[in-house]
């Protein structure tokens, strides 16, 4: 490692912390706070070695205060035996923008009512079109947690790892090794939960369950094989199954025996002592980013709760999972929320209206011009039926990676007002949700795992993102 390096970190961080060769120390915790913000943006923003070690140091610099990526697998284990009570649903927050910011925003309203439940994750399409590989996902997390004071686990998901059926029907070993890849890089950033998806081949002409969802169960019991035979020492990786792709049909509890029945059965021909499932995703009838209407409003849509807790029951009594989880939340109405934790859903996802709220409130000129740039790029994208209103609010998340750097260097009282936002609406969340005093159960069935990283990981450069334009968010 260059030294010179390590003198420029030193002095970006104020002398808060002193590198060496083989270790980070921090002098002085406050400091380093007001500081952190740097290193999130050196992750974002830089190139080469100096962005790579932005990300390596943030690491260590976590580890030396307290903050660690984990595993939510031993929580949800402990609710499928009912050892934790049905008073939260763990909310699972996908940040596609300024995510430093709308993290320290979750942190700030996860201290409020001492709650710790809380899941940051983004899934392999938007890594592509937000432009955040892992190491930068996890940095800006981090950071954000050290940026805020706060202190313990932090889970760090992968969210939809899926399948692309187009790539799979063109080349399936190509693209499971690409998936493969994005996990390997991964794990190596501190994602140790991670939702299998592989619902984009099952096969629904086919007569029975069984057979619908026979490359279903096949794959992603393969793919949590490899989960486990690259997991660190001490690490058992929260790995969640998917049923169908969320907006197609509700889900059945045939579905869900069939599909957790051939998953046991195919993971225990590759590893009879495989750890397997600790969550199952299904479909009570939302969808991802709401249905939008020609005036810009989102249609209101009927959630079958009565879907999440019978499916959830039968996860836990029938296979000891943690339950099941809702996606395509997050444009609900606010009242619906605690009907989450009333019927018993493990996790909730939540995602669009935290970029909805960034669109609404940055500065007017600014998305005029994100604006305009997608009247050009995202042109194909128009149908002739739609109005402006529906057109943006279909391919604005498009304008997220090419923007990233302008959102970045936005005023300061712009990122402000946008996170202050963001901590109020999650305030309400995370309370709907049960959130609050969930550091007291989080800490009683997560134990601290330290694991240290590996440099060479954050300076080799990771995978080239590749077209993941068709995946769900």
């Amino acid at each position: 490692m260059d030294n010179k390096l390590f003198q420029e970190f030193e002095t970006m961080l104020d002398g808060s912390v002193e590198i060496t060769e083989n270790q980070v120390k921090v002098k002085d915790a406050a400091k380093l706070r007001k500081n952190a913000h740097k290193l999130a943006e050196a992750s974002a923003l830089s190139t080469g070695a100096r962005q790579g070690y932005a990300r390596y140091l943030t690491r260590q610099i976590g580890l030396e205060l307290g903050i660690y990526p984990a595993s939510i697998n031993d929580l949800y284990a402990a609710r499928g035996k009912g050892k934790v009570p049905f008073t939260f649903s763990v909310p699972a927050i996908n940040l596609r923008v300024l995510s430093f910011d709308c993290a320290r925003a979750a942190f700030r309203a996860m201290q409020k009512m001492d709650g710790a439940a809380v899941i940051f994750e983004i899934a392999r399409s938007e890594m592509g079109y937000t432009d955040q590989k892992p190491s930068e996902y996890a940095t800006s997390i981090l950071t954000a947690a050290i940026a805020e004071g706060y202190k313990g686990p932090v889970f760090i998901q992968g969210d939809h790892f899926q399948v692309s059926a187009k790539k799979y029907a063109a080349n399936g070993d190509a693209e499971i090794t690409a998936l493969k890849s994005l996990i390997d890089e991964a794990i190596a950033a501190g994602f140790f939960n991670i939702d299998v998806d592989t619902s984009t081949l099952v096969e629904i002409d086919k007569p029975t369950i069984s057979e619908q969802q026979l490359i279903n169960t096949k794959l992603s019991a393969a793919l949590t094989d490899y989960i486990r035979s690259k997991e660190p020492g001490g690490v058992c990786i929260s790995v969640g199954g998917e049923i169908g792709e969320v907006g197609g049909h509700n889900s059945t509890e045939e579905e869900l025996r069939g599909y957790l029945d051939g998953f046991a059965s195919e993971l225990k021909k590759l590893d009879p002592k495989a750890y397997g499932l600790s969550k199952i995703s299904i479909q009570t009838g939302t969808s991802h980013g709401g249905v939008v209407l020609p005036d810009g409003s989102i249609a209101k849509v009927n959630v079958d709760f009565n879907i999440l807790r019978d499916l959830s029951r039968v996860a836990r009594k029938d296979y000891g999972l943690g339950g099941t989880v809702q996606h395509g939340a997050s444009t609900l109405p606010e009242d619906a929320f605690s009907k989450f934790v009333e019927y018993e859903a493990t996790e909730v996802h939540l995602a669009t209206n935290f970029t909805n709220m960034f669109f609404d409130l940055i500065p007017a000129d600014f998305k005029k011009k994100m604006y305009a740039y997608l009247d050009e790029k995202s042109a194909a994208d128009r149908k002739p039926e739609m109005t402006d209103e529906q057109f943006y609010y279909k391919v604005r998340k498009n304008a997220i990676g090419p923007f990233k750097a302008e959102s970045w260097r936005l005023p300061l009282t712009d990122r402000e007002k946008i996170g202050m936002a963001w901590e109020d609406q999650l305030t309400k969340l995370f309370t709907s949700l049960g959130v609050r005093g969930t550091a007291k159960t989080v800490a009683e069935f997560i134990k601290p795992v330290m694991i240290k990283p590996d440099s060479k990981n954050y300076l080799a450069g990771g995978v080239e993102m590749a077209d993941v334009s068709d995946l769900a968010d």
